[in-house]
């Protein structure tokens, strides 16, 4: 509902349109329908629904690298998929500043690489912190050196193991780091005019925050671009087979061990007479012979029993069970 005009707003509109400063013939709607021109040099591939699917699997993506990563940098790591996009190739690699950090990453069994963008402080802070360090980045930027990217390939091949269960309602995959590359002229995977999804998540590791940029080429994703869409996500989830998961967890409970506890009786003595017991000593108790004993389980009383033997150990035998709690 729009807003509507005070008294003093109407009649200023009004004193306006007498004195000639409006004009009413302008103010009218023209009737005409704006037209949006369309670029075919750069044909929209990724409609909205396919990004917002892709936005589902890398929320779950980033819920997984926060709680692996931080068995290897020892930080907390906290992450947050930004945004989604689709832009041509050209545009996300003139992005790109020297030196970055660039994996390759092979998206079998679909044909074709992905580019996945580390911000280089998050890069040094990692090799901080794989190191002993605080996990703080260089004041200024320099080129990564050779022990430097084998660190970093170690925490690439982590992430790149973990795009694996979000996709798997859409396609089982078995992706492979092919290399690392910190120079984006020799990232060209695809020709620069191809239209690709850029998934953008900001990662912090403690107090050090940086953005990881995920390319996405069309020419790798059209095998299943019809399966990016909502519909198909949540009808292809796994049903959640309650009577299936209530037999999983009566077969652990079962094998679970609790301590059983048979009390003959209860007794009270003194701190004196306790230090000076001796054996053959008799204690008397608050039960008589032919009385039933209480079964603890756990800390619960849940039967009732007598005493007894059984060949040539002691025993009881259950006479009631208490169901109260």
């Amino acid at each position: 509902m729009g807003d509507v005009l005070s008294q003093n707003e109407i009649d200023n509109l009004l004193a306006a349109l007498s004195s000639g400063e409006l004009d009413a013939d302008e103010m009218k709607d023209s009737g005409e329908k704006h037209v949006k021109n369309y670029d075919f040099s750069r044909p929209s591939k990724f409609s909205k629904e396919h990004l917002r699917t892709l936005e589902i699997i890398f929320e779950h993506y980033g819920r997984l690298l926060s709680t692996n990563l931080p068995a290897y940098l020892r930080k907390n790591v906290q992450i947050e998929v930004m945004n989604s996009e689709a832009v041509a190739y050209s545009e996300f690699s003139n992005a790109l500043s020297n030196p970055v950090l660039l994996g390759i990453v092979n998206f079998a069994p679909l044909e074709g690489n992905i580019v996945v963008e580390l911000a280089a402080n998050l890069g040094y802070a990692m090799v901080d912190r794989m190191l002993g360090g605080n996990g703080m980045p260089l004041e200024k930027s320099r080129e990564f050196s050779e022990i430097e990217l084998i660190i970093i390939e170690r925490i690439y091949n982590v992430c790149v193991n973990l795009l694996r269960e979000p996709w798997q309602n859409v396609v089982n995959l078995e992706p492979r780091l092919e290399r690392i590359e910190t120079n984006s002229q020799f990232a060209q995977i695809i020709s620069p005019g191809e239209m690709t999804s850029i998934i953008t998540m900001n990662i912090k590791i403690g107090n050090v925050e940086g953005l990881m940029n995920v390319c996405l080429p069309y020419t790798c994703l059209e095998p299943i671009i019809d399966k990016l869409n909502t519909k198909y996500w949540y009808s292809t989830m796994q049903v959640k087979d309650d009577a299936t998961y209530q037999e999983a967890i009566e077969a652990a409970i079962s094998k679970a061990k609790i301590p059983i506890r048979a009390v003959l009786g209860k007794s009270t003595i003194s701190v004196n007479d306790f230090m000076n017991i001796q054996k053959g000593d008799i204690i008397k108790l608050n039960t008589k012979v032919d009385e039933e004993l209480d079964i603890y389980v756990g800390n619960i009383n849940k039967f009732t029993a007598l005493p007894g033997a059984s060949s040539d150990s002691y025993a009881v035998r259950i006479t009631s069970i208490i169901r109260e709690e």
